[in-house]
């Protein structure tokens, strides 16, 4: 059997359950998983632990615990956004510099303990939105750099990277974001097929 684990913030997380690992929330974890296991019938096992509001620190606090011992053959991780909007509206966001350095140990110290891990990043992203709007080109600057940091890490490691934000872009094009992502970060379940999509472009099973 080969385990899968999806890992990062609220737009992992969309409601999971705490209490069912057989229950992936309803956003791009459960829109993948589904169509996996139809196609694929007794093969997988699928785990979330996205945990909404989590930051890059957070996300490598609990690594032991929901990535180390879960032992999962991949790991797709989405992380990034919090570590910018959690500054703007309260000043507890993570620098970039010191995104970088715990993305890194994070990843470092995950294929020490699991050299054979297999770890797909994907892109952090932002559109403007009810959310995003008030300070808008300064969150999207900084988002863009923790992408920037994200698809380094891929490349440094080796791993897969999965853009998103220029998709984001060209579907959005029309100025309709809030169709793609309702408040400018959390997607609607059109965005999440749009994840979910891109991920499994970058998957290699």
């Amino acid at each position: 059997m080969i385990k899968y684990l999806f890992q990062g913030d609220s737009i992992t997380d969309a409601d999971r359950r705490r209490d069912n690992d057989d229950n992936y929330g309803y956003g791009y974890p459960n829109l993948f998983a589904a169509e996996v296991l139809k196609n694929r019938p007794h093969e997988f096992e699928f785990i979330n632990r996205g945990v909404s509001g989590d930051k890059i620190v957070e996300v490598y606090a609990r690594m032991k615990e929901d990535i180390i011992n879960l032992k999962p053959d991949y790991m797709s991780i989405l992380i990034g956004v919090n570590d910018v909007w959690h500054e703007l509206n309260e000043q507890n966001g993570v620098a970039v510099g010191k995104f970088e350095k715990i993305y890194n140990m994070l990843i470092e110290e995950l294929l020490e303990e699991l050299p054979n891990l297999k770890i797909i990043i994907l892109e952090p992203f932002v559109l403007k939105g009810s959310g995003t709007e008030r300070y808008y080109d300064v969150f999207r600057a900084e988002v863009e750099k923790r992408a920037e940091v994200a698809k380094r890490i891929a490349e440094k490691y080796n791993l897969k990277f999965v853009p998103l934000q220029d998709k984001l872009d060209e579907v959005s094009k029309d100025g309709d974001t809030a169709y793609w992502l309702c408040d400018g970060v959390h997607p609607s379940a059109a965005g999440h097929c749009l994840i979910k999509d891109a991920l499994k472009e970058a998957v290699d099973f």
